[in-house]
């Protein structure tokens, strides 16, 4: 009888330790998840988005480089090709956009903003020489 009573009370205290077991294994899973997406999944997306953005705002007279180091001058762009001039005759060659690795040539989104402040100022030059 006695065997009974210490059978019962042993596989009691093995349910409630696997029970927290399973409860570590969980947590150990969900944070091996959150690793996983803040080290490989996020990085890789914001680099996809960067370099989708990349070639979006590619325009005729940019200078780039593609994948396989070949430097030129955005002739024309078509849906998904893109002509390049290179070397000294302006070769040219068709290459896919993907195969565009870097813009060299830096668009200035400020730009308008300056030349309002240009032509603002010009404006205010004449005032003050009818001003004399």
């Amino acid at each position: 009888m006695f065997d009974l009573v210490a059978s019962a009370e042993s596989t009691a205290e093995a349910s409630t330790s696997s029970g927290s077991g399973i409860g570590m294994t969980v947590v150990y899973i969900v944070v091996m998840i959150a690793i996983f997406y803040f080290l490989l999944i996020r990085p890789q997306k914001k680099r996809e988005k960067q370099t989708r953005s990349m070639l979006d705002d590619l325009r005729a007279g940019d200078e780039v480089i593609t994948i396989g180091g070949v430097m030129g001058i955005v002739v024309s762009i078509k849906d998904e090709s893109v002509l390049i001039a290179s070397g000294a005759n302006n070769t040219k060659l068709r290459f896919e956009k993907s195969a565009i690795k870097e813009v060299l040539t830096v668009h200035d989104e400020e730009a308008p903003e300056i030349e309002d402040a240009e032509e603002e100022s010009a404006e205010e030059k004449p005032d003050k020489k009818s001003k004399k």
